[in-house]
């Protein structure tokens, strides 16, 4: 019982129901890497938005994050198969990155 509602929470609703988290992967997928700053700039969202929905984003494997010191860096994981998927979507979607 626990298993199936763990799963549940990473189903395809839950990832693109959130305008924020769809903004992050947009940006992401169009930029590959950048730093939280940047991310925050090119969303126009706040900075605890910007974590958590992060933090979202690295628990479905669609997000890796990388640190240099105090420097967090965020990559779009284009070798997951379903943030690939992802990524070709709004390529496609939005008409080209």
């Amino acid at each position: 019982m626990i298993a199936k509602n763990v799963k549940e929470n990473y189903n395809i609703e839950n990832l693109l129901g959130s305008k924020a988290r769809v903004k992050i992967l947009k940006i992401l997928a169009k930029n590959e890497e950048l730093s939280i700053s940047q991310i925050i700039r090119g969303t126009k969202l706040n900075h605890s938005s910007v974590k958590y929905h992060l933090a979202c984003l690295k628990s479905y494997n669609l997000v890796q994050e990388k640190i240099f010191g105090r420097i967090k860096i965020y990559r779009y994981k284009f070798e997951n198969i379903r943030a690939k998927s992802l990524g070709k979507f709004i390529e496609i979607w939005e008409g080209g990155l």
